[in-house]
């Protein structure tokens, strides 16, 4: 297997060479190009899938025993100064690799039908491969300096896909929201390493992680020190993975195409946040107050996006606050010591979160037929409803993913998130608490959105509901206590960049290239996480975290399992009973609810007042300091410059009267000069 190895770094460059060659064909042949739609797909989609056939290979190769394997050479010398590149394959980066390129995979498919009448479609297969290719290559990389290299190109991919459609105002705006709350975690992650080489001498992990701990231990850096240049490098995933207080430019990212939405949000750029907490964690581990902020940032996290999913109308925007929630319970379990749990929560997550965004984009896909291309219309739960009868696939495959990610048994998410609150608990019964409370929470939007999607009666074709949609989208308000369709319902910054029309009256099934991810999708989100059952988790002693170790001391405790895992079944059976009662049996009022709690109403709808919060202190405010400063520059800067140049200006009109050529006039002059320093003496004397 020793060649598979060697040539490991393909992985990456595969799909780099795709997206190189499709885009050199776009800069020098345009149109071209453009006409080759279904080649440069192909071209895409095989170089890719040569990237996922090795990514299987070796993770094939990792799971029966081979040791870990790294390549590299030196980058950069200066003196006792070294940076090496290269590639690393463990069981950490096997696992990611797989995860990385299957979802690229599916979605690339699920892109031929998605964006096949889209004129820039050439150009997104081109912006997907280059975005795999960042994620691989960041997956991949052995040391803190190359995982920036790759994380900063992640982040530009992900500008570019977020502002796909850039002429769209939307979604130019989204993607300069993500790119600047981007650039302050990533400030922060810069910081971090640099001051942990400034004290360890090292970007290696292992090397960090142990020479931190000597200097700590050894009195020669204190350990407030050190945590802060730790929680400098985790900005860098909270920023990435979308965690309180930088998570505002997650809901706005879904501007872009939904199969990017999906990518985003399943396998790139979430994910490559939770990632560099599992690499970082021989550095995080030994400092007891890093790991407490870590796990109270991800539980808080998950909590404020289970909260604000409750009141969203966007089926996208619903399942943006969805993953922010269940960063939160990976960084949560990151935080507690779980570190297998949060990394076996990423790869559930991935797949089902997969799927439910591309049912997302397919549900999109047939209500575009009936309401037009307005993403207002288009996108809102409130003209959905009884679309399982016209897209049944769509349908079946959604209800999977919400069984999924309400953790109920045996689906997948039920495996991965029950490990985690089972060792939230041990660790921290207070952060217990609240990701229990944020389970049922979860169970209870995800099935509002099922509900309001595709049970009831089609509401598509009601035109009083359109124009309140489209009226209240127009409004710049915020919003008030009306769970229906009050004043600013719906952002106004998607009011949609395309026409109204459309030729139908009825949805209608999305197409294969469509519906085959979604199929093969479920698979995983049904069956993967028998890969992570307690009494024999292949996939916690596949990864060799210490927590493993830890435990593998005592048997499987029957009872404890039953206790914690009904708990959570339990609080998620309420949270689904609930949403049944309310959207499908309709036998409890939402408005009325809302009215009897109208501040807590307005507090999740208006996404607690963040982006206001944010506007206020950080945009008007750079606006107001940049006026005052201006004013500065005019008045005192320009001023003194102005100043000097009058100045010279008048001296220089009144010296010219003195240089008049005259031999007469200078004696005058100096006999005037003379006869004054004499009677100045005189008078001094």
């Amino acid at each position: 297997m020793e060649p598979l190895y060697e040539y490991a770094w393909l992985v990456p460059v595969l799909p780099l060479l795709g997206a190189a060659l499709v885009g050199l064909g776009l800069i020098s042949f345009n149109q071209f190009t453009n006409k080759l739609r279904q080649i440069n797909a192909i071209v895409i989609l095989t170089t890719i899938g040569g990237a996922m056939t090795m990514a299987f290979a070796l993770f094939w190769s990792q799971l029966n025993g081979h040791e870990a394997f790294a390549r590299s050479i030196e980058w950069a010398a200066a003196g006792d100064f070294h940076i090496t590149m290269g590639y690393t394959i463990d069981h950490l980066s096997a696992l990611m690799l797989v995860i990385v390129t299957t979802v690229a995979f599916l979605v690339m498919i699920y892109t031929d039908g998605y964006m096949a009448h889209d004129p820039s479609y050439v150009r997104f297969y081109a912006y997907l491969s280059l975005f795999s290719s960042s994620m691989l290559g960041l997956v991949i990389s052995p040391n803190l300096v190359q995982i920036y290299v790759f994380w900063e190109l992640v982040g530009m991919c992900s500008y570019l896909l977020i502002g796909f459609w850039f002429d769209r105002k939307p979604a130019a705006e989204a993607c300069q929201k993500a790119f600047v709350t981007n650039r302050v975690g990533d400030f922060g992650l810069l910081l971090g390493l640099l001051a942990l080489y400034w004290c360890t001498g090292s970007f290696d992990f292992n090397v960090m992680g142990d020479r931190l701990q000597e200097l700590v231990s050894s009195g020669s850096l204190s350990a407030g020190v050190a945590s802060l240049f730790c929680i400098l490098v985790f900005l860098g995933p909270v920023a990435k993975s979308a965690q309180f207080p930088l998570h505002v430019w997650l809901p706005d990212a879904m501007e872009g195409p939904t199969p990017i939405s999906a990518l985003i949000h399943a396998a790139t750029m979430v994910a490559a946040g939770v990632f560099l907490i599992a690499r970082m964690i021989p550095v995080f581990e030994g400092l007891p107050d890093v790991m407490t902020v870590i796990a109270w940032t991800g539980g808080f996290t998950a909590l404020l996006g289970a909260s604000i999913a409750i009141t969203q109308n966007d089926i996208k925007k619903g399942l943006a606050y969805s993953t922010m929630s269940q960063l939160g319970y990976m960084v949560m379990a990151m935080g507690v010591g779980a570190s297998s749990a949060g990394m076996f929560h990423l790869m559930t997550h991935a797949y089902f979160k997969a799927m439910l965004f591309l049912g997302s984009g397919s549900v999109i896909h047939g209500m575009e037929a009936v309401v037009g291309h307005n993403a207002v219309l288009a996108q809102d739960m409130r003209l959905m409803g009884g679309l399982r009868k016209y897209m049944p696939i769509t349908a079946a495959t959604f209800f999977i993913g919400t069984l999924a990610i309400c953790g109920i048994p045996p689906f997948a998410g039920f495996w991965s998130k029950d490990e985690i609150l089972g060792l939230t608990f041990e660790a921290n019964p207070a952060l217990w608490a609240i990701a229990w409370v944020t389970a049922g929470v979860t169970a209870f939007y995800m099935f509002r959105m099922y509900f309001n999607t595709f049970e009831g009666e089609f509401r598509g074709n009601d035109k009083t509901i359109q124009s309140q949609l489209l009226e209240a989208a127009a409004v710049p308000v915020l919003v008030e206590a009306t769970p229906n369709f009050g004043p600013g319902a719906m952002d106004p910054k998607e009011l949609s960049h395309d026409h109204d029309h459309h030729h139908a009256h009825e949805p209608h099934e999305s197409p294969t290239t469509m519906v085959l991810p979604l199929v093969v999708l479920a698979v995983p989100s049904m069956l993967i996480g028998l890969l992570g059952v307690p009494w024999n988790n292949l996939f916690e002693h596949f990864l060799e975290s210490p927590h493993a170790a830890e435990h593998a001391e005592h048997a499987f405790n029957l009872t404890e399992f039953l206790v914690m895992g009904g708990n959570s079944v339990g609080i998620a059976l309420i949270g689904i009973t609930l949403a049944s009662l309310m959207y499908f049996k309709k036998s409890i009022d939402p408005s009325a609810i809302a009215q009897k709690i109208p501040f807590f109403y307005r507090l999740s709808l208006n996404k607690w007042y963040f982006d206001e919060i944010y506007d206020r202190l950080f945009v008007q405010g750079s606006r107001r300091l940049a006026r005052q400063v201006m004013e500065v520059d005019f008045r005192i800067v320009d001023g003194a410059v102005n100043l000097t140049g009058f100045v010279t200006l008048i001296s220089g009109e009144g010296l010219k009267y003195f240089e008049n050529g005259r031999a007469q006039f200078y004696a005058l002059i100096v006999f005037a000069a003379v006869l004054g320093f004499v009677v100045l003496s005189g008078i001094t004397g």
